[in-house]
């Protein structure tokens, strides 16, 4: 049994997310959770909600208990790209990518 959580389209880019999700990777839902409350990322805040959802999901979906809980997976992949317009010298114009992220979470069961 596994319990996921996928976030889309957050306004955040994948290689700022995939640092933070390197630390958690196998780790227990409780320490996975101090993990990324201590960490100083903006990424952070993404991932402790969403781990949070993915133990809701275990919880009440899949009847799992809570406290054997450890993340089995979680990636990143990278979302659509907004593109703006910054304008420079001499009427020039460069382009800005805003770049989007859809991250997943998986939660397993000890056995």
């Amino acid at each position: 049994m596994e319990a996921k959580a996928i976030l889309k389209n957050a306004r955040i880019a994948p290689r700022k997310v995939q640092i933070v999700l390197d630390l958690i990777r196998g780790k227990e839902l409780n320490v996975a959770l101090a993990i990324v409350r201590n960490t100083p990322k903006a990424a952070s805040e993404y991932l402790e909600k969403l781990l949070k959802s993915a133990a809701a999901n275990a919880e009440n979906n899949h009847n799992m208990d809570k406290n054997n809980l450890y993340v089995a997976e979680c990636y990143v992949c990278p979302g659509p790209i907004m593109k703006r317009i910054m304008p420079r010298a001499r009427g020039r114009a460069f382009r800005i990518l805003k770049r989007t992220s859809h991250i997943t979470v998986v939660l397993k069961e000890k056995d």
